[in-house]
């Protein structure tokens, strides 16, 4: 997986947000139009609306419009390629951490048996 990538970044970036990141947990229960999602943000419609266009742009959510209506929904593929890199960073840190421990734990019981300070 590659550790740099524009998609990556902008769902970062999106994310970045708490205003974004109310609106994904909230998109997390269902689909909702736009109206709905908008009422509790103490924000100017156009304001949330681009709120939406970040989130629509990295590929996090998208939107449809449906009547009189433009409904969102979460887009569970860019999610995955965000856990998969977390995911990925989080074992290779596991890792690195085992390495450390055992190499500290060889350290120390080659200190104790010659009278070297650890």
């Amino acid at each position: 997986m590659p550790y740099h990538s524009a998609p990556l970044d902008l769902a970062f970036h999106a994310l970045s947000d708490p205003t974004r990141r109310a609106v994904v947990s909230r998109l997390s229960e269902g689909e909702v139009p736009v109206s709905l999602l908008a009422e509790p943000f103490d924000m100017a419609l156009p304001s949330f609306v681009q709120h939406l266009k970040v989130l629509e742009d990295c590929g996090l959510i998208a939107s449809e419009k449906r009547g009189r209506s433009r409904w969102c929904r979460l887009v569970q593929a860019r999610f995955d390629e965000a856990a998969d890199w977390m995911e990925a960073e989080r074992r290779r840190w596991t890792d690195r951490l085992d390495r450390l421990e055992l190499y500290l734990d060889k350290t120390k019981e080659d200190g104790e048996g010659n009278g070297k300070p650890v």
